[in-house]
């Protein structure tokens, strides 16, 4: 299975690379990296990384999508916007980490369907679509193909839950196992809600 990782200015480097770790220990992923025009996208931490062209993807596998201060101007970025729907409509399921979801949300493909967001950035975030239900209490949230999480680390619990939900449990934990990394299995378990 392909995973199409879409970057941009300003993502943040966690959103991706946390989730990168758990299923580039799986056999059964492909990852591909992609942007809007290709070449050289920067991080928020200054990570550089070379991309291809969106438009030569094939968009019918995983689309991860993160979150980080460039989704502020993207989200009134019609173009990009456009984009990221029909991204998102072709993809097998859609994976959105930290404010990664505002930009789905502005797309309208999570109207009325539950998803959750960067608890320090919530209301930001809800702003973008009322028609979202929005779970303001969850680590992260499964709703039909769409996958989101709370910030930035929340999305490494997430793609854990992905990898049980498509590849099994077990495989999850081995991939935990052998990364070293203590997973969350309760989606429901958000500490970060206090902070709102």
């Amino acid at each position: 299975m392909i995973i199409n990782i879409l970057l941009f200015d300003d993502f943040e480097t966690l959103d991706v690379f946390g989730p990168v770790e758990v299923f580039g220990k799986a056999e059964e992923f492909e990852l591909r990296y992609y942007s809007a025009n290709g070449g050289i996208v920067t991080s928020g931490q200054g990570a550089k990384i070379l991309t291809e062209k969106i438009s030569q993807a094939d968009t019918s596998g995983i689309l991860l999508v993160p979150g980080g201060q460039g989704t502020r101007t993207l989200v009134d970025n019609s173009v990009f916007i456009s984009v990221l729907r029909s991204l998102a409509e072709a993809a097998e399921y859609c994976l959105c980490v930290c404010t990664g979801s505002a930009l789905l949300a502005k797309t309208g493909l999570l109207d009325n369907i539950r998803a959750t967001t960067n608890k320090k950035s919530y209301e930001w975030a809800v702003s973008q679509n009322d028609k979202v239900l929005w779970a303001p209490k969850a680590r992260w949230v499964h709703d039909g193909k769409f996958y989101t999480s709370s910030g930035v680390s929340a999305g490494i619990d997430m793609s854990f839950a992905f990898v049980s939900d498509i590849l099994g449990a077990e495989k999850a934990s081995q991939i935990a196992n052998h990364i070293e990394y203590i997973r969350n299995t309760d989606s429901e378990f958000d500490p970060f809600t206090r902070i709102m």
